[in-house]
């Protein structure tokens, strides 16, 4: 096998330029190739408007041996043979036996993968989920958008899938990555559906529409290998045992039956269990607060709170292209930070190129704000979140009664602001307007491309003035950055409060709670930030499992 890297191509290339490419660079024939496969595909804008994609291909070829020779004699330093990669791999090594299945909870990216591996390797885990299928999940979040009546057990943040499903899919990571996990998140979302391209896109996204699809395949394998995924099951209760002085889990006290349409057929059922993987995102605030109740370890941590950012995607094209469109261009995206004299980081997070600002409440009065794109990108508008970094020093001076559910009253707090200001609608603002703290009456040149119903106000009184005079410098040091960033018409919405967990479900080297057998993972308990680095914490954590527990 033979690796080029740095292999440099026009934007609007053909398969056969690729081809002639390689050829080039090998100095063989085109007969001469087997086969090649793309490994990594980047897009070089320094020199905008020209524009080129850079490849990094592997090659195999005829006569191998006699071509290494000739390379090593010319010192070609793009160019490897036999590249190493770690292949990941979870082996089976525990030998502890399980009385009883595996439990996850929560279908979110970290439960779901989390399930899908131990489905994989026999393990048939038991998947509960509060909300509902992907499909009829999807038929709630289109009624709610469409009526503003919220179904506060399946809705953006809670059902098959996670709060992951209805965003841009966005599955690019920071987490680093030395044993391969994020290449085996990638190879499960293309087993199940997904573009294969997203194996070696330098910012791979899938897409709200086609990510249904995948969540529901994915499932479909769990019961396939014997595991389970019941839905309207909520737990509400952690069943423990005293051994040796540490309490261990031994089973789970679930709802059966929570669907806002059944609440007449609501059942308890005690499900016992020596081993539940806890993955139940960043929103589960009444299992947070059964948490607390129980005195499972917990901590307060540092999140992100602000506003939804809207701009003509042409506008941002321009930008970052150098031209508004092209047919050999994906719709542009963008990624900017600023480090203000307050000692407060400002940053873009989530961006949706062709994207819609979406209503994502998931509690009664209450209103949040996210970003989603289809697969397509297609929307005229780009969003992104626009946020500031908070910590318990910022929720602390709220009041006395400050604790390790503080940040999780702190957001309630913006989000029940929020949705006053919207007269429970999404509240929007020119940023003009909320430049000079007033209440917008009407759109100028960008219309709101929104996911549920909005009205003009005033975003700014959301938040407190330290905040929102963060939000406001933030924006415009942005604008120096990207030109008409902090454009007058620019649409601001709110709030953006659940970028991440405010809190920290403790665990140790082995995965574990102070609570043997209960595994901290994923969003919600405050070691993952995105779809992507969920699912591996999700594969973390089934790791773990197969070191210690033999297969039923």
């Amino acid at each position: 096998m033979i690796r080029i890297s740095q292999l440099k191509l026009d934007v609007g290339h053909t398969e056969g330029d690729l081809k002639t490419k390689i050829c080039r660079v090998l100095r063989i024939k085109d007969e001469a190739i087997l086969s090649y496969t793309r490994k990594k595909q980047s897009l070089d804008a320094r020199k905008k408007p020209q524009l080129f994609y850079v490849y990094t291909v592997d090659v195999e070829v005829k006569n191998e041996n006699e071509l290494k020779k000739r390379i090593k004699r010319q010192n070609v330093s793009n160019i490897q043979f036999q590249p190493k990669e770690k292949a990941y791999f979870i082996e089976v090594r525990g030998v502890k036996p399980l009385a009883h299945r595996p439990v996850v909870i929560g279908t979110g990216p970290a439960g779901l993968f989390c399930g899908y591996e131990l489905a994989r390797l026999g393990y048939r885990p038991i998947l509960l989920e509060r909300g509902g299928s992907v499909d009829e999940r999807l038929r709630d979040v289109e009624a709610f958008w469409n009526t503003g009546v919220l179904n506060t057990h399946s809705n953006v943040q809670f059902g098959e899938g996670g709060a992951g499903t209805f965003s841009d899919g966005k599955l690019n990571t920071l987490v680093h990555d030395s044993e391969g996990r994020n290449m085996r998140v990638l190879e499960i979302f293309v087993e199940n559906g997904a573009p294969k391209e997203i194996l070696y896109q330098n910012k791979p996204h899938i897409g709200t529409d086609i990510l249904a699809n995948v969540v529901k395949s994915m499932r479909e394998y769990i019961i396939s290998r014997g595991g389970e995924v019941r839905f309207h099951t909520q737990v509400i209760d952690l069943m423990t045992v005293e051994k040796e002085g540490v309490p261990r889990l031994s089973g789970l006290k679930v709802l059966n039956g929570i669907s806002q349409a059944e609440k007449n057929i609501l059942e308890t059922e005690n499900l016992e269990t020596e081993t539940a993987i806890l993955a139940i995102g960043h929103s589960a605030r009444d299992t947070f607060a059964m948490l607390k109740d129980l005195g499972v370890p917990m901590e307060a941590k540092s999140f992100a709170v602000g506003v939804r950012m809207e701009h003509p995607q042409s506008m941002v094209n321009l930008a970052q292209y150098g031209i508004e469109e092209s047919p050999d261009l994906p719709p542009a995206a963008y990624k900017l930070t600023a480090n203000l004299p307050n000692g407060r980081g400002v940053y873009t997070f989530c961006m949706c190129p062709g994207g819609y600002v979406v209503n994502a409440s998931s509690e009664e009065k209450r209103l949040a704000v996210n970003g989603m794109s289809y697969h397509a990108r297609d929307g005229i508008n780009a969003n992104s979140a626009v946020v500031v970094t908070v910590s318990p020093d910022d929720y602390e001076s709220q009041g006395p009664d400050f604790d390790v559910l503080s940040g999780m009253e702190f957001q309630r707090r913006l989000e029940e602001a929020a949705y006053q200001a919207g007269k429970g609608s999404i509240p929007v603002q020119l940023f003009e307007d909320f430049c000079n703290n007033r209440p917008s009456l009407g759109a100028s040149e960008i219309l709101p491309q929104m996911k549920g119903g909005y009205t003009w106000g005033n975003v700014r009184a959301i938040f407190p003035e330290e905040i929102a005079e963060s939000l406001e410098e933030g924006i415009r040091s942005f604008g120096k950055r990207l030109k008409g960033y902090d454009r007058t018409d620019a649409v601001v919405s709110g709030v953006e409060s659940r970028t991440s967990s405010p809190v920290r479900v403790l665990r140790d080297e082995t995965m574990q709670s102070r609570i043997r057998g209960l595994y901290p993972c994923g969003e919600g308990a405050g070691y993952a930030g995105g779809i992507t680095s969920a699912a591996m914490d999700g594969l973390k954590v089934t790791e773990a499992i197969a070191a210690e527990y033999c297969v039923l």
